[in-house]
């Protein structure tokens, strides 16, 4: 046949997100613990700002590839002063429509066919998904039983076509928070052995417990090996505004630039705005709303735990996720699906996430109120004890 797609979108999975909110749509009911989303909207100033902040010049016009100067500004102002990364010389900020186009950005700028990427295991699937699209290949690298990394394993995984290796943390969908230590091993590999340090902190806010997040492009010397990406999907309830942010070094920035320009020309104008007033707001507003997913993250790990031993999970203390262990759960995906149409509570498949050796679901406790989230775990628990 002639009119087909190219061999390399047909090899890259179905995203699990449409797959499993079709399945909700077709089962009218449905408590959704699967997409990766909070329940809360963005700061009312932050609504208001795309028509507030404008100055007749900027809304409808094309604006610098790189984002507008009052973002960069405040992005640069908060990096500083949260993440103790410095934007001199040695690094540029990049304003994306969202996370996912910034990795992508990394991905054609740094790979070409046949190159790989270290990605820690189970890893997040759009970042698969883009190393396939652009003819790359992940390079899955097992982690810990509490799904820390192991920097040998990750040493012992490079060969010559190696470009990068990713870290996320706090990590999707394990919810587990790297050291610094561990981090910083990572970027010390990476410096010797000529590679990129691509460092996702989409959830950076979300740490409930121990130490916050560490931030890799904060030690000395990264500067020139370190790609930091960020997100305001999460922490201000901005996912459908699709706008983030990345801090690459100086010398990678052409080539992000002619990506970017090709792609999207510039950062959506009203999202901008929305965000300099979203920022401004900053840390402080998000707070008291993570805090009310602490508490629901000690609720559901007590429904949950009711399940053991046949169910298991590792004490994730970031993001909002659970990664859930079944014995004898068979396939994940088809008990993903069982558990969607006889007890209507979906949850995402491990497979998705690259997780090829037993059952895994991922359980997101972040898109329902307190009352509907523990409602869905109930379902949940209702579901794996009755073997869905």
């Amino acid at each position: 046949m002639r009119f087909h797609a190219s061999a390399r979108a047909r090899a890259v999975q179905d995203p699990i997100v449409p797959v499993i909110a079709e399945a909700i749509r077709a089962n009218p009911g449905t408590l959704s613990l699967g997409q990766g989303v909070v329940w809360w909207a963005p700061p009312e100033a932050a609504l208001r700002a795309p028509q507030a902040l404008d100055e007749g010049s900027l809304l409808h016009r094309y604006q610098p590839v790189h984002g507008i100067d009052a973002l960069v500004e405040r992005i640069a102002g908060k990096l500083a002063a949260e993440n103790g990364i410095v934007a001199d010389s040695r690094s540029r900020i990049v304003v994306t429509a969202g996370g996912n186009m910034a990795f992508l950005n990394v991905v054609l700028a740094i790979c070409d066919p046949g190159d790989e990427v270290i990605l820690p295991l189970p890893w997040y699937f759009n970042q698969e998904m883009a190393l396939a699209l652009a003819g790359a290949r992940a390079v899955g690298v097992p982690t810990d039983a509490q799904y820390q990394l192991d920097p040998d394993a990750i040493a012992a995984a490079i060969t010559p076509r190696t470009r990068a290796v990713v870290t996320v943390s706090p990590n999707n969908p394990t919810g587990a928070v790297y050291s610094r230590d561990a981090l910083a091993a990572v970027n010390a590999l990476c410096e010797r052995h000529g590679l990129y340090h691509v460092s996702d902190e989409a959830y950076e806010y979300f740490v409930h417990e121990g130490e916050p997040a560490f931030s890799p492009a904060s030690l000395p010397g990264s500067a020139p090996h370190t790609i930091s990406l960020y997100s305001l999907s999460k922490a201000y309830g901005m996912a459908s505004w699709r706008v983030g942010y990345m801090v690459v070094p100086t010398g990678l920035y052409p080539a992000i630039a002619k990506i970017q320009d090709t792609n999207l020309i510039c950062p959506p104008v009203p999202s901008q705005l929305a965000a300099v007033a979203a920022l401004e707001a900053g840390h402080a507003w998000c707070a008291p709303r993570i805090a009310s997913l602490s508490a629901a993250r000690l609720q559901t790990r007590e429904a949950l735990a009711a399940l053991a031993p046949r169910v298991t999970l590792a004490d994730a203390r970031g993001a909002f996720y659970w990664l859930l262990s079944i014995d004898g759960g068979g396939d994940s995906l088809a008990l993903a699906m069982r558990l969607i149409e006889r007890h209507r509570v979906a949850v995402l498949p491990g497979s998705a996430f690259g997780a090829t050796r037993g059952c895994l679901l991922r359980v997101s406790y972040g898109a329902l109120g307190r009352e509907d989230v523990l409602a869905g775990v109930s379902r949940l628990v209702e579901g794996l004890r009755a073997g869905a």
